[in-house]
C-alpha cells in the first residue's frame, strides 16, 4: 500500500510517500480501506517531535472508508460497512487497522469525506461545549481561530446552545467566514482582551475556547469574568510556559483546564454517543462542515505547510 512514513521527526519535508506492506487485522481488529483522511494539528506535533513517537511511523488517526477485513473475535462489523474512526493505526495511508470497538458506523446521509472532516473536531467541540465548560443560554464566550475547522464548529454549536459567541480571526476573509458560522463580532488578535471587556460592559466572558496557546494565553485569561474558565485545548502557536497560579486568584477566582478528546471517549458507549450526536446533526443539516482543502496523499507535506502557515480555513483532507 501507499502510505506517508516518518523516518525522523522534523518539518513537513519528513513526510515521505512510501510503499509499505498491507496491514492485516489481528484479533479484535478491523482493516479499513480509507477514502478520506483527516488532517489535524496534533499530527504536526507528532511529526515535529513535540509529542514523541518511536520512528519510523505512519502519522494520523482520523479517517473514513470501507471495511475490507475483520480479525478473529469481531462481531457486528462486516466487509463493506462504511465506517470512520479517530483511532486508526496510521491514517496517512490507503489501508489502516483499528480496534473494532473504536469504529463509528456512518449514517447514509454522511459522505466519507464529511465524516473524515468532522469526526475528531466535532467530538472535540461536543465535549468542550458540554463538559469542559457547559454553555448556558446567554453566556458570552470567546472562540479563538473562529474560521478554522474547530472554530467554525464551536461557533455554530455554541450559538445553537444559546451562547453569545465572540470570535477572533486574522484576515478579512476569515472574519467573514467566522461571522457566517455564528460568531459576532469577530475581532483581530491585537488587544482582543480589551475589546472583549468593552463588548461585555467590563465583565468579561464566561469561557474562552483557546486552541492557539502561547500567543493568546495571557489575554485569554484577561478576557474572563469572575469564575470564568479558560479551556486550553490546543497549542498551534506553541506550548504555554509555566505561570504563577496566583494569577487565577487575582483575575477573579478563574479556572484553567487542558482537556484532550481521548479522556471523553474512553469507552465504546461514550464514543458512540458523542459521535452519534455529531454525525446526526450533520445528517440533519444543523451542523455544517467546511472542507477547506483536499490534497493527494503524496502531497501531505504541502498540506502541513499550508496548515502551519495559517493559509487555510475549515478542515483539510488527504485523499488516497
Amino acid at each position: 500500500m501507499k502510505a506517508i512514513q516518518i523516518a525522523q521527526t522534523g518539518g513537513p519535508d519528513v513526510l515521505r510517500l512510501a510503499d509499505l506492506p498491507d496491514p492485516s487485522p489481528g484479533p479484535g481488529q478491523v482493516l479499513v480501506r480509507l477514502s478520506a483522511i483527516g488532517i489535524n494539528f496534533v499530527d504536526t506535533y507528532h511529526r515535529g517531535g513535540l509529542y514523541p513517537r518511536a520512528v519510523p511511523f505512519v502519522p494520523g488517526g482520523e479517517g473514513a472508508g470501507e471495511v475490507v477485513a475483520v480479525g478473529d473475535g469481531v462481531s457486528g462489523v462486516v466487509a463493506g460497512d462504511r465506517v470512520a474512526s479517530t483511532d486508526l493505526a496510521g491514517a496517512y495511508a490507503e489501508l489502516a487497522v483499528v480496534a473494532a470497538d473504536r469504529l463509528v458506523p456512518l449514517p447514509a446521509g454522511v459522505p466519507d469525506e464529511v465524516a473524515a472532516a468532522v469526526l475528531l473536531q466535532g467530538m472535540t467541540a461536543h465535549y468542550l461545549l458540554h463538559d469542559s465548560y457547559p454553555v448556558r443560554p446567554g453566556d458570552p464566550v470567546l472562540v479563538h481561530a473562529a474560521a478554522g475547522g474547530m472554530g467554525l464548529l464551536l461557533s455554530q454549536w455554541g450559538k445553537a446552545l444559546g451562547a453569545r459567541v465572540i470570535g477572533t480571526a486574522s484576515t478579512p476573509e476569515k472574519v467573514e467566514l467566522a461571522r457566517s458560522a455564528g460568531a459576532n463580532p469577530v475581532l483581530g488578535y491585537d488587544g482582543f482582551a480589551a475589546a472583549v471587556r468593552d463588548l461585555t460592559d467590563g465583565d468579561g466572558v464566561a469561557a474562552v475556547y483557546d486552541g492557539v496557546g502561547r500567543a493568546t494565553f495571557d489575554e485569554s485569561l484577561a478576557s474572563l469574568r469572575r469564575h470564568g474558565v479558560l479551556v486550553l485545548y490546543g497549542q498551534s502557536s506553541g506550548p504555554v510556559p509555566p505561570f504563577d497560579l496566583a494569577r487565577l486568584n487575582s483575575g477573579g477566582s478563574l479556572y484553567v483546564t487542558r482537556p484532550t478528546l481521548g479522556h471523553f471517549v474512553s469507552t465504546p458507549a461514550e464514543l458512540l454517543s458523542r459521535a452519534g450526536d455529531v454525525l446526526g446533526r450533520v445528517a440533519a443539516g444543523t451542523l455544517s462542515v467546511r472542507i477547506g482543502g483536499r490534497y493527494p496523499l503524496a502531497e501531505a507535506a504541502r498540506a502541513h505547510e499550508d496548515l502551519e502557515a495559517r493559509r487555510t480555513t475549515g478542515k483539510l483532507l488527504l485523499i488516497p
